[in-house]
């Protein structure tokens, strides 16, 4: 594995471990109603106004379970398994395996298929393998500061920053409310518990204008990348409990890279969460591996870019 692979895996790592690790999160900036619960018995409630009761009760109750899989075109098919809290700032653990695609290729050659993601705060970590440990000083686990991957990813990382720090798994509720496209499909079961099915389409940009507290330069940049990435709606579904919490969500997107789906599974809530920092002495900081010149550590030639 020369240094040219290994720059490009730990960027890759970075994007898509923070990206779609986390993808049934997001912004938590919950708004003010009172309006009825979307509770088991009524059947008068609108969509909006049930999906407002949704995301203020999934908002409040700080942590939950999540399980999740993820594929874009050809680049990637994953799945997510851990638990996360949201109250002061995310925190939690997931396993992230990777199933196919072009990362998948690339895991291999790092010699694993899977690896623990660690969040906290104010950055996350990716756990690797002995093997690429060889490349890293002997150290397991990468530190990937959020305001490191904002200024490597310009606007669009300074959208990923904010998302991140500000998770919570009812972004998808504050999507379909934002969206202003919002329908009741029916009701059914899910995990054995019964559940409205909501969906809507979603206007990306547009979104990142009314969940981050982007710049107006930033969001414009923002636009321009995701038009670029060929990026421009997603179909949202939703699937609420009687306790008016978030159970289940895909989402559907057509990207330059191919088709992006979804699909997220929500248990749980309040389940009790605990992360900390790995030790020092077994993490190497993903700046410093920029810093070095090289993408191993020091010990490769090629430089990076």
């Amino acid at each position: 594995m020369n240094s040219t692979t290994v720059r490009r895996m730990t960027l890759s790592i970075a994007v898509v471990a923070a990206l779609t690790g986390v993808a049934a999160c997001g912004s938590s900036d919950s708004g003010k109603d009172g309006s009825d619960a979307a509770g088991k018995g009524v059947t008068h409630v609108s969509p909006i106004a049930a999906l407002r009761s949704a995301e203020q009760s999934t908002d409040k109750a700080d942590s939950a379970k999540v399980r999740s899989s993820t594929s874009v075109g050809k680049v990637m098919a994953m799945t997510a398994n851990g638990a996360l809290t949201w109250s002061g700032g995310l925190k939690g653990n997931l396993t992230i395996t990777y199933t196919g695609g072009q990362m998948a290729e690339m895991m291999k050659k790092a010699g694993t298929s899977s690896m623990e993601a660690r969040y906290l705060p104010d950055a996350y970590y990716a756990h690797m393998s002995d093997a690429y440990a060889r490349h890293t000083g002997g150290k397991h686990w990468l530190k990937y500061s959020y305001d490191d991957l904002a200024k490597l990813g310009g606007a669009s990382g300074s959208y990923m920053k904010d998302q991140i720090q500000n998770a919570t798994p009812n972004q998808s509720v504050k999507m379909l409310l934002a969206s202003g496209d919002v329908k009741k499909v029916g009701e059914e079961t899910v995990a054995g518990a019964h559940t409205t099915h909501y969906s809507g389409k979603v206007n990306v940009a547009d979104l990142a204008g009314k969940t981050s507290d982007l710049s107006a330069e930033q969001l414009a940049a923002l636009k321009k990348q995701l038009t670029q990435a060929g990026v421009t709606t997603e179909t949202v579904d939703l699937w609420i409990n009687d306790d008016n919490l978030l159970v289940k969500k895909t989402e559907k997107a057509d990207t330059a890279n191919g088709a992006m789906t979804n699909t997220s599974f929500f248990s749980d809530y309040g389940v009790k969460v605990t992360a900390e920092a790995p030790p020092a002495s077994d993490t190497k900081d993903f700046a410093d591996l920029l810093k070095s010149g090289t993408a191993t550590g020091g010990t490769g030639t090629g430089t990076v870019s």
